[in-house]
This record gives C-alpha cells, structure tokens and sequence, in this order.
C-alpha cells in the first residue's frame, strides 16, 4: 500500500497501525459519518489513507485516534485553522514536534481560561437555585397555611 499524497502522522514515530480498514468501518468505529471523515480530508484535517492495490482508501486504528482527537479539539473550542495548522505540523513528524507542542500549550491556556470562566459562571448560577431554593421554602409554609 501506498501512502496517499505523502501525508504522515505522528505514528511515524513510532511503528504505526496496518491500513485495514475501509471509510465505512472507520466511520463505525469512530463514530462519525463517511461524510464527516471525507469533509475532514477536504481540509486536511486527517493524515492520509493509504491506498490498496485496487485504489480503495484504507485507513488504521491511529485515524480512529485521530478522529478522538480532533473531535477534542474542536469541542475545545479549537478553530478548523488551528487544526489545520496542527495537522500540517503533525504530518512533518519528528522536525515539528516543538512547535506542535507549543501550539497545544497555547491551546491548553485558552481551554484553561475558558474553564475558569465557565467555573464562575456555574457558581453564580449555583447561587441563584440557592437564593430560589431559600425562597421556595420561605412560600411553602404560606401556602399550606391557606
């Protein structure tokens, strides 16, 4: 097999998957739609599938892992330009591996500080159901007084 347009992972720093299965079976296995795993291809979101003798696109346990990850990222709040950039970075193996983990650190930062804001925003919202909590059960004995 092939691989297709040169594109390498991470796995090429250590010994990477076999390239066993087909779109439909990573789609099943990772969860996300042919679709969706043609349209991160598209961007170049996905290190490439290799290639049978037939031409059919085979694809390895480590895209399934890919496809967790970018799936984090995204949900991280992560921009697709981002992700592109980490992509690219992730398919020069070894010579990039600073500056993909400086490009996650600073994306750790901003995940971190969203998480904060979120952290502050939930203990507001925590003191509003114990301020109503208070005001329920100051009305409950009115009501069973009528």
């Amino acid at each position: 097999m092939r691989q297709d347009s040169g594109m390498a992972t991470l796995a090429s720093i250590r010994t990477p998957a076999p390239p066993t299965l087909r779109i439909g079976e990573l789609s099943r296995l990772s969860g996300r739609s042919v679709h969706t795993i043609r349209w991160y291809e598209s961007q170049n979101l996905m290190p490439g599938a290799a290639r049978d003798a037939g031409g059919q696109r085979r694809f390895s346990q480590d895209h399934v892992a890919w496809l967790g990850l970018i799936d984090r990222l995204r949900a991280s709040g992560m921009s697709v330009r981002d992700m592109q950039a980490y992509a690219r970075l992730v398919r020069q193996g070894k010579p990039a591996l600073a500056e993909c983990r400086h490009l996650l650190q600073q994306h750790r930062e901003k995940v971190r500080q969203r998480a904060l804001e979120l952290e502050a925003a939930l203990a507001l919202v925590d003191t509003k159901i114990a301020l109503y909590d208070k005001w329920i059960a100051r009305a409950e004995p009115q009501a069973l007084r009528r």
